[in-house]
């Protein structure tokens, strides 16, 4: 539920380190000659030593875990070859001297490459750590199909879902979505659906330059004897920073997931009965049953 991701560039940093250090440990003696490098003492020892902690950086890389931590372990490394080349540069012939520059340009447009790569896995890190999930789930008397149709009718959830005003849909899977926000303002954003599965799966998010990043998964799951849909609902929102982000906070309540528990509740007393049954936490009570029948998709606003 990630409203983010570092993108392909790691992983082919990783297959770029794999194959590089599997060369060095392989001939480094040719590889020194070819770098100009083979003047220096123990040169093989040096480029054997880069050979392997080439070899470590593509099996993090490859990993797919903390992309941020690796990429910079690259450009560390980066630095070191730079230095090891500057001092080849101050002794070596002429010839030398041109491999080596050849090299060192070489090594420096990598080294810009992965400085560009950490910059970005470190944004997406940072972003990814601020990623609000939210998971619940609820069990209804209904079978998969009509559950599914309910949730698919997305105008149907600020029925159930407190914090929203309304879904208006429009063509091509994307919709509308008001919210309720305090001081009696409004907030809105336009999400698409991503996955689609009738009667087992339901997933949307929010489409680029939404000022809250958010995503939502529905999977409905027969119950065994028929008795029944369990409805699990999976939710992610990225809160801003600021005065923006603590209106964002306001407006999902102190408990999110217990905020997710109370609508899935209501949820289930509406798919069942048509109604939200009077309690503490709704002391008016709603009366649904108008709604239940099908109505046709709303087109967006503009």
């Amino acid at each position: 539920m990630a409203t983010r991701g570092t993108g392909p560039l790691p992983r082919l940093l990783g297959l770029l380190s794999a194959g590089l250090g599997a060369a060095l440990l392989a001939v480094p003696e040719r590889l020194a000659e070819i770098a100009g490098l083979d003047h220096l003492p123990d040169h093989q020892t040096i480029l054997r030593g880069v050979g392997a902690r080439e070899l470590g950086s593509a099996a993090g890389l490859l990993s797919g875990r903390r992309p941020a931590l690796w990429t910079w372990t690259r450009v560390a490394g980066d630095a070191m070859d730079l230095s090891v080349l500057g001092l080849a540069l101050r002794t070596g012939d002429r010839e030398r001297r041109w491999r080596l520059a050849v090299t060192t340009g070489v090594i420096g447009a990598v080294t810009a490459l992965d400085l560009f790569a950490a910059a970005s896995a470190t944004r997406a890190a940072r972003a990814n750590g601020r990623v609000m999930r939210l998971r619940a789930s609820v069990t209804v008397n209904r079978p998969p199909d009509e559950v599914y149709r309910f949730w698919r009718d997305l105008a149907n959830l600020p029925r159930f879902m407190r914090h929203l005003e309304s879904v208006r849909v429009g063509g091509d899977g994307r919709s509308r979505w008001t919210a309720k926000a305090p001081a009696g303002r409004s907030v809105y954003w336009d999400a698409e659906i991503v996955e689609d599965r009738p009667s087992e799966v339901l997933a949307w998010r929010s489409l680029p330059g939404t000022i809250v990043p958010n995503a939502g998964r529905v999977r409905f799951v027969a119950v065994p004897g028929g008795r029944g849909t369990e409805v699990r609902v999976e939710l992610g929102y990225a809160p801003p920073a600021g005065r923006l982000g603590r209106m964002v906070a306001k407006l999902f309540g102190e408990e999110p997931t217990q905020q997710v528990k109370d609508d899935l509740r209501r949820f289930k007393q509406v798919i069942e009965t048509g109604e939200i049954v009077r309690s503490d936490s709704s002391p008016d009570g709603t009366d649904l049953r108008r709604h239940m029948m099908r109505r046709p998709a709303q087109p967006l606003a503009g």
